[in-house]
């Protein structure tokens, strides 16, 4: 009982301190237990850290009846109040913690958001484990020969890398453990409230990087025989937890180096979120290690889970609605944008910098250089739909696409994107006459004639390939960001 009458002295603590509004109700539907609302305002922390700074307010009622907390499922209850932000005030204000550091207010911003994000779109992104798919990770895989699908989740993860001692793997476990279900009860009139927090039912993990990946090894022995393993060890690892938290990520053995993009390409194709704790940044991984060069793919893997590159069909809708975001009260509808020598380029919508387009409305199109450099003298952010993966098939779209990435580029324009594969995979089946001709034959002619489907042997496309993939990496890092931010404040001043 002691233990309960802390836990509600501080979250009334909490609630006091964060200027919440407590009232009673008597309604008992178990959905108005918890409410939450708030406004972000974007900022730049010290050293670097993009934030989300949250003013927020937390609407709590108290429910009346314990019949409704009893007849309560986990999955109708909402989550306890605010998340890793407020509970680290808590911490903050019960003196478990010093005064907060600026760094780590920037990153709980972040980790916040994420929270909200999660906490939103909890059956989007299939979290509950009782409300997921009961298949076994071999099963999912005969499934998947079967019905190809992938499933890629509308919320992407935080990679966090600092220096030692700096309070990262504090962070990522604040924002582990506020995965708890809160139930009020009442248990009459003249005694006080209960407050019972116990654990929801998402799929999610915590673990050390080292562990992982030993376990990997092990479920991999396990499925010898396999045409792929790793496919089925994602997918019994995506049945666990679609919630990831892996500390200290550190490539050091080159088996796993090898393993780590295909491994983590199906864990994101299944849906898993990744949120991991660095001494390094992702460009550093591995750093000299051996055979290195087939360890850079999972790099650019890594850095698509970031900035506003969206992969899967799944995606439109989370792209839309950041673009609203970005646009912000302006609304959005057709514009016409003079490019070169009076020719017109419709915009289908644009507004406040930010012009939205469908893929084959700026790549299917007879478009040039001149063209795009004249729709980012007006435009410095890009929503782009439904970029496809690239082939024999639509080789001039590729062209153009190589172009309009080059164009943003140089104009250092932001873009937002939702496209079937990861850049590497956009690419795959570019290739040069050099590299044709280093193709192993296959034994079978149906996997020969399954390689060479819509395979595009173009030596200028080829070379080309990779200084796309190189930039559409960037232009989703962090750093990338911050110059795109850092110039529309200056053109604002100016």
């Amino acid at each position: 009982m002691r233990r309960i009458a802390g836990s509600a002295r501080y979250f009334r603590s909490a609630l006091r301190h964060r200027k919440f509004d407590y009232w009673s109700s008597f309604t008992t539907r178990p959905k108005d237990l918890i409410e939450n609302y708030h406004n972000c305002a974007y900022g730049v922390a010290n050293n670097a850290e993009i934030g989300s700074f949250l003013r927020s307010k937390f609407m709590v009622s108290r429910a009346l009846s314990t019949d409704a907390a009893a007849s309560a499922s986990i999955g109708e209850v909402h989550r306890a109040a605010a998340g890793p932000l407020v509970e680290y005030e808590r911490r903050i204000i019960a003196g478990e913690l010093l005064d907060g550091d600026v760094c780590q207010l920037g990153t709980l911003g972040e980790l916040q958001r994420l929270y909200d994000e999660l906490v939103e779109s909890a059956d989007a992104c299939k979290l509950d484990r009782y409300s997921s798919s009961e298949k076994s990770g071999r099963s999912r895989w005969l499934w998947s020969r079967l019905l190809p699908q992938s499933s890629y989740s509308p919320v992407k993860g935080l990679y966090l890398y600092g220096g030692v001692g700096t309070g990262k793997t504090m962070l990522m476990d604040l924002f582990f453990y506020q995965f708890y279900t809160l139930i009020i009860v009442t248990l009459g009139f003249l005694i006080a409230d209960v407050y019972i927090f116990r654990p929801c039912n998402w799929r999610r993990k915590r673990i050390h990087f080292h562990d992982f990946m030993l376990n990997v090894h092990s479920r991999l022995q396990k499925h010898k025989g396999v045409s792929d393993p790793l496919e089925v060890v994602a997918g019994e690892i995506s049945d666990e937890a679609i919630l990831l938290c892996l500390d200290e990520f550190m490539v050091t053995d080159v088996a796993d180096a090898l393993i780590l993009n295909r491994l983590f390409r199906h864990l994101f194709s299944n849906g898993v979120i990744l949120v991991s704790t660095s001494n390094r940044a992702p460009d550093n991984l591995y750093e000299r290690g051996l055979q290195r060069d087939l360890f850079l793919p999972f790099i650019s893997t890594l850095k698509a889970q970031q900035g506003f590159y969206f992969v899967g069909k799944d995606s439109s809708e989370v792209m839309k609605r950041k673009f609203r975001d970005l646009i912000g009260e302006h609304e959005a509808g057709p514009q016409e944008v003079e490019v070169v020598m009076g020719r017109k380029l419709q915009v289908p919508l644009g507004a406040n910098g930010c012009a939205y387009f469908e893929f084959e409305e700026l790549c299917d199109k007879p478009l040039g250089a001149a063209d795009y450099f004249g729709l980012f003298k007006i435009f410095h952010t890009l929503a782009l739909e439904g970029i496809p993966i690239f082939g024999l098939h639509n080789r001039t779209a590729a062209y153009r696409f190589v172009t309009l990435v080059d164009v943003m580029y140089e104009n250092r324009a932001r873009l937002l994107c939702t496209a079937e594969g990861s850049p590497f995979q956009l690419f795959n089946k570019i290739v040069t006459i050099s590299d044709a001709q280093q193709m192993a034959p296959r034994t079978s002619s149906r996997s020969m004639r399954n390689d060479e489907a819509d395979l595009c042997v173009d030596n200028e496309l080829g070379f080309a390939k990779d200084r796309t993939i190189s930039r559409l990496t960037e232009m989703n890092s962090k750093e990338y960001l911050e110059q795109h931010a850092a110039m529309l404040a200056a053109k604002q001043l100016s």
